[in-house]
């Protein structure tokens, strides 16, 4: 029986570009770099190399500073290297979203409990670019439906990692819109919660960050 890492791993080293967008819309495969697949090995063996049932997290699509760089969800070169203990040549690029998650991360007993629990993913695991910023899927209708079936696909291959379907969380109100929606048509888990996106917090609400912190962790408990 493979575990959880094995087939994570094996996921995402394969990870393609196929398609090409519409509307100057680009997308950023950082799996195809070498360093990145040693990276992902790296991670994924370290904290996964089990077959835990863990409660799966979703994100909208990765950011250009974070698991657009690194190939590891909301994880930035610098919480790769300080949080997580794996060197990189990636720079020193902050991403706020993975500082908030880190900072949960710490209060919620550390990376590697956190990761014996939880699994940290996107909707859509490549991330998209125009004009060189990051972009959302669901920011164009024409967009969202070109990415729709590799987005249920993502999500169909990923929950065979070994997901609990007890329930998953949104990070991002519009985001789990999006997820509801599947999910009713799917049935993939019985529930799908939100919390508000670590940028969104981040950006516009860093005065109430312990009250996010607190509403993290009861969501995700």
């Amino acid at each position: 029986m493979q575990t959880f890492a094995e087939k994570a791993i094996k996921y995402f080293t394969s990870l393609k570009v196929t398609d090409n967008l519409p509307f100057g819309i680009e997308i950023a495969n950082p799996y195809k770099s070498k360093d990145v697949k040693r990276i992902v090995k790296k991670f994924f063996n370290k904290y996964f190399n089990d077959n835990n049932k863990r409660i799966l997290i979703c994100g909208i699509n990765p950011g250009r500073f974070g698991g657009g760089l690194t190939g590891i969800s909301f994880t930035d070169p610098v919480a790769l290297k300080e949080e997580c203990g794996i060197e990189n040549n990636l720079g020193l690029h902050r991403e706020l979203s993975s500082r908030f998650i880190y900072k949960f991360i710490n209060i919620m007993d550390g990376v590697e409990n956190f990761y014996k629990k939880y699994y940290i993913t996107a909707l859509y695991p490549l991330a998209l670019l125009k004009e060189g910023k990051n972009y959302n899927y669901y920011d164009n209708i024409h967009l969202y439906n070109k990415l729709r079936p590799l987005i249920i696909d993502a999500l169909k291959k990923q929950i065979d990692f070994g997901v609990d379907r007890t329930f998953i969380v949104s990070l991002g109100k519009k985001n789990s819109v999006y997820l509801k929606n599947i999910n009713d048509e799917f049935g993939f888990f019985k529930e799908v919660r939100f919390v508000e996106h670590p940028r969104y917090i981040m950006q516009y609400k860093l005065k109430e960050i312990d009250s996010y912190l607190d509403k993290y962790r009861n969501v995700l408990f």
